[in-house]
């Protein structure tokens, strides 16, 4: 089963997409994440969204693909009066993940941009499930404090 979000962010802000369930039996994989900035013609734009497994205490442009808590990593680059992208990257994890991901976006001229994901569901055992939940949360520093 597939399942999609789609949402527009600010420049420094971040949504929370709630996946979670109370026995974690159900995991998640994300298998499409594209982004569109809100203005894409009248001003220029260096958007940046990523992906992640934690709520994030600070944004910005670094994509640190050593980052655990990193599942995809988008970039889109425009120039004012363009309708065609300079550049359009996507990055994906194949993680499999059943808790709660977190969306962040930055922009260097502050306009808000737009994402789609799709996330395919898969049932998971008991095991693999417990497994899951506690690689999450020993890779959550707030969770440890």
């Amino acid at each position: 089963m597939i399942k999609t979000f789609r949402g527009i962010l600010a420049t420094d802000t971040q949504t929370k997409i709630r996946l979670s369930t109370k026995k974690g039996k159900l995991g998640y994989r994300i298998i499409k994440f594209q982004i569109v900035p809100k203005l894409i013609a009248s001003q220029p734009g260096e958007h940046v969204m990523k992906v992640f497994k934690v709520q994030q205490s600070s944004n910005t442009e670094t994509i640190d693909f050593s980052d655990g808590n990193l599942l995809a990593a988008a970039v889109f680059l425009h120039e004012a009066n363009t309708y065609y992208p300079h550049d359009f990257y996507s990055i994906f994890d194949k993680e499999i993940f059943n808790q709660d991901i977190y969306v962040t976006h930055k922009d260097s001229q502050n306009n808000d941009c737009n994402y789609y994901i799709e996330l395919e569901t898969e049932p998971l055992t008991d095991n693999a499930a417990a497994v899951s939940t506690l690689r999450d949360i020993r890779l959550n520093p707030q969770v440890g404090a």
